[in-house]
């Protein structure tokens, strides 16, 4: 099983929000998850990222791959 920490698209048409969500890569996006560790606002100014580090530490030592997005949010965040 390849999981991956990646965003999960929700909010509405032309106002999206997202959950950073940690998941089987062969679901869909939008589809099943097995945790959800935080979220990220692009729709503010400056943009609103909150993300769990003690989980996502956890997942990415037990060998979850954050996608290229999620990954520029966590060094942003500075769990990487």
């Amino acid at each position: 099983m390849a999981v991956k920490i990646r965003l999960r698209r929700m909010g509405a048409k032309k106002a999206p929000f997202y959950r950073v969500v940690v998941a089987d890569s062969r679901y869909p996006r939008d589809g099943r998850f097995i945790e959800e560790i935080g979220f990220y606002d692009p729709t503010k100014e400056p943009s609103e990222v909150k993300i769990d580090a003690e989980k996502a530490k956890s997942w990415i030592a037990n060998g979850a791959q954050p996608t290229d997005t999620v990954k520029a949010l966590l060094k942003k965040e500075g769990v990487l």
